[in-house]
């Protein structure tokens, strides 16, 4: 189903693969993992034919069912004008053959001839041959083993959160019973029952599977094959996520101690040799040939293994706000159909943490977008408090722009030197060389970091927090959580997951939609991520 040959991927002038090749058939289920920013979302856009590659060849073979990172990429042109419903069916072109049957329906009662009735015909029996009859009930299976309601489907995809349209989109993606999935982080915004679900279809999947997941416990079900991404090389392991990371680390003891005794047997010739310069011509002579023997040894020589990095975070404490941070009064939003949400009030205090809960597509998002001023409610009325300056984290990443490079979204925050602002993205794991990089470019994961490193530019009071840790690998996961913990800010948090929430110690919960307030208690803790 897949094919790659000597496969070199180029993202902002740096190659993130060099010389990759693998297969993955019918059958294999393959996970592709590495840090943040180590490429594995570029190769995954090679892989898809979204992006070209730099040298190499890529051969697919049957139907390519390919998720983005980013949901964005759901709004189409083509995808703004169907509900979310038509969308799913047009993963086997069935929007397209009802509107055929309807054509040609009209046509034959117009004139009701051999060639308009054989037309009728053959446009029913493709319809059929696609499962057009069960296709409604089958897409509403998916949908909601996603976590999808069926009013959620209901609606134009133009009107849904990111979380839904990924979700849309995975069962657009399902639903169409393609040959080949290249999945890119497919359980981002899924709680736990969905997750399961998901799990469940991935295993018992009869054709080639090959996901990026920083989900271990997708990886571990799912998974019979790693491909592990580090520094521009692909090394292949066999067996599940856990066999990988046995093998991963019994392969960095060997590394480490082949490069020990390298190291040692290097240092001993170099002594030796310098210990004979300067005495006998023939000593020195044989200085020389030790020199060139060191130096043979210098140039097959391993490195020993590359620990994980993790990021050394330290917020600014926020600019000093009034009292009382913001005040919600009666808030409503609906997108023409049933609300979403009514009568939603509460108050925040300075430095005070609310974390907002509830079902997919009980209206969070809607929520934050409203607070955030990039959406209108249709009822009721919000303000800050004094001396308030807020900063939003959208799930989506709306505030990186494509064809700006990254340096330039910092500058848009705060006017600070250049030195300070690299300074910035260096603490966030940006390194120097991403500063002109196009931020299009950027992973998922180093998205992620951009967008936080652009709230800490603009010295914000009050954060409004869409699943800021979507995308970013567990050690960049703990760093985020232990800075944002002992930030002195007030927060509204949206997240699904248990262990942030736990760090970050909410005072209050609020429950949507009904709006419902109350104390928080661990006990919240087991519905984060169902919720």
């Amino acid at each position: 189903m897949l094919n790659v040959r000597n496969l070199s991927v180029e993202v902002g002038g740096r190659l993130t693969l060099v010389d990759a090749s693998f297969t993955v058939a019918a059958g294999d289920k393959v996970g592709l993992v590495g840090r943040n920013g180590a490429g594995k979302t570029s190769m995954l856009g090679v892989l898809s034919g979204h992006s070209p590659a730099y040298d190499g060849e890529v051969v697919r073979r049957g139907g390519l069912g390919y998720l983005s990172q980013d949901p964005r990429s759901v709004r189409s042109s083509t995808a703004d004008g169907l509900t979310a419903l038509d969308h799913v069916l047009s993963g086997r072109g069935l929007d397209q053959l009802v509107i055929t049957i309807e054509k040609r329906r009209l046509a034959l009662e117009e004139d009701p001839s051999e060639r308009n009735i054989g037309r009728h015909a053959k446009a029913v029996d493709a319809f059929e041959l696609a499962g057009g009859w069960a296709a409604d009930a089958e897409v509403r299976r998916i949908a909601a083993g996603l976590g999808l309601p069926d009013e959620s489907l209901e609606r134009p995809v133009s009107v849904l959160s990111g979380g839904e349209r990924r979700r849309v989109e995975l069962a657009r993606i399902l639903f169409a019973g393609s040959d080949l999935l290249l999945l890119d982080e497919p359980t981002n915004h899924l709680d736990t029952d969905a997750k399961s679900w998901l799990m469940g279809f991935l295993a018992s999947y009869r054709g080639a599977l090959l996901v990026i997941s920083h989900d271990l416990g997708l990886l571990d079900e799912a998974i019979t094959r790693v491909l592990h991404l580090n520094d521009s090389r692909l090394t292949e392991y066999r067996g599940t996520y856990s066999q990988y990371r046995r093998a991963l680390e019994a392969d960095q003891v060997r590394q480490a101690k082949v490069a020990a005794a390298q190291a040692g047997e290097i240092k001993r010739l170099s002594t030796l040799a310098d210990s004979m310069r300067g005495q006998t011509q023939r000593r020195a002579r044989t200085a020389k040939s030790i020199d060139h023997r060191v130096e043979r040894l210098r140039n097959v020589a391993v490195t020993g293994p590359v620990q994980e990095r993790t990021m050394a975070l330290r917020l600014p404490e926020p600019p000093r706000a009034g009292r009382v941070v913001l005040e919600v009064e009666g808030l409503a939003k609906h997108y023409g159909g049933p609300p979403i949400f009514t009568d939603v009030s509460f108050d925040l205090g300075r430095g005070e943490r609310l974390l907002v809960m509830g079902l997919n597509g009980a209206g969070k998002t809607s929520l934050l977008r409203i607070l955030a001023g990039e959406n209108q409610a249709n009822a009721g009325t919000w303000r800050f408090g004094l001396d308030v300056s807020a900063g939003y984290y959208a799930q989506e990443h709306e505030g990186i722009v494509a064809g700006k490079d990254v340096l330039s979204h910092l500058r848009e925050q705060a006017d600070l030197p250049v030195g300070e602002l690299r300074a910035l993205l260096g603490m966030f794991g940006l390194p120097g060389e991403m500063a002109f990089q196009d931020a299009g470019t950027l992973s998922g994961g180093e998205k992620t970091k951009l967008a936080l490193s652009q709230l800490t530019a603009g010295r914000h009071n009050l954060l409004l927090l869409d699943e800021p840790t979507n995308n970013l690998d567990p050690p960049s996961r703990t760093s985020v959580a232990a800075a944002l913990a002992g930030w002195g800010g007030a927060m509204v948090l949206v997240s699904h997951d248990p262990e942030f929430v736990r760090e970050l110690a909410p005072q209050r919960v609020l429950l949507m939609p009904e709006g419902t307030l109350d104390h928080w208690s661990d006990d919240f803790l087991d519905l984060v991520a169902m919720a």
